[in-house]
């Protein structure tokens, strides 16, 4: 922790020093939130060691203490007393000591954040959940019918359509709201080397549902755009938004 233009500042190798686990996890566990815009990304800098630099994310302020706060009860609740006596620490050296309401606000700031991303999780294995038991009920064909596809060729035929990257397409298809349930299984041509059957899906549904997708994409820079159920910018054909 330290002072950069008299505000107070934490960086994520102190916040793994201060609950005891990897600077990596750390990191990721920040990425993680960042994604599910639990918290905003915070600034990056470069810190020369031995081999080569590390990167580390830098909480600055009160936005920062905000974040930072629900990185720790993310990783380790235990530990989220002893950041806001840190964060006190530093700010009463910068003149700005944080009074019992503001401590009071954060602490409940940090529990609903919490709260809120539990809650995400939960909706979220209900939904898989709910796809487990209509998979289970699905038919089982001998062969692939004319007309539908596996999420092989979804990926190959949706990248060269909307230039859409493979993770996205998988997203889209299987872990969204939106997301389509297979038609049926089909029993793999090689059932004696024991592989595993294949879900498959109707090909002019899988095009209407990227169609429309891509219709309510935000374009970022040319090749670059956004959606509202995508935490991240994604790859995107210039010209199919």
């Amino acid at each position: 922790m330290n002072l950069i233009a008299n505000t107070a500042t934490m960086t994520s190798l102190e916040i793994a020093d201060l609950v005891g686990k990897r600077h990596d996890n750390v990191k990721r566990t920040i990425e993680t939130l960042i994604q599910r815009r639990v918290i905003t990304s915070p600034q990056i800098e470069e810190k020369p060691t031995g081999g080569r630099p590390t990167a580390e994310y830098v909480f600055t302020g009160d936005t920062g203490k905000r974040d930072s706060l629900v990185v720790v009860a993310q990783l380790s609740p235990e530990f989220t007393g002893a950041l806001v006596d840190r964060w006190q620490t530093l700010e009463s050296r910068v003149g700005r000591p944080q009074s019992m309401a503001e401590q009071l606000l954060a602490s409940a700031q940090v529990l609903v954040g919490i709260e809120q991303e539990q809650l995400r999780q939960q909706l979220a294995l209900e939904r898989v959940e709910s796809r487990m038991e209509v998979v289970e009920e699905l038919r089982f064909l001998s062969a692939r019918p004319s007309g539908f596809e596996s999420i092989t060729h979804v990926r190959e035929r949706i990248n060269k359509r909307h230039g859409l990257p493979g993770w996205l397409i998988d997203l889209v298809m299987r872990d969204l709201p939106r997301s389509p349930l297979p038609f049926a299984m089909v029993k793999s041509d090689h059932a004696e080397e024991r592989a595993q059957p294949y879900a498959i899906w109707p090909t002019a549904g899988v095009t209407r549902l990227f169609d429309e997708f891509v219709r309510e994409c935000t374009r970022v820079t040319a090749e670059r755009a956004t959606h509202p159920e995508i935490a991240q910018r994604f790859k995107i054909r210039p010209e199919a938004v």
